[in-house]
């Protein structure tokens, strides 16, 4: 009994600090991509207020051509 609690200590004491980096891995993400100007975060933060069913889309929806081209 005393070694499954040992292996679950450790085993949660590892699985949480791979969820940190991941955590960090994904805020670094975010902000690179704000950074370089391929996604504009805040535009999506005003979705939550602005939600009628008439408000113009965040980004132009894209063809099957210009996906194809890619």
């Amino acid at each position: 009994m005393e070694n499954i609690r040992e292996l679950q200590a450790y085993a949660y004491f590892f699985f949480t600090l791979f969820l940190v980096v991941i955590l960090y891995a994904y805020i670094l993400h975010l902000y690179r991509a704000e950074k370089k100007g391929t996604r504009n975060y805040e535009k999506y933060g005003k979705l939550a207020l602005d939600d009628d069913l008439d408000s113009k889309p965040l980004e132009p929806q894209e063809t099957k051509d210009k996906k194809e081209q890619k």
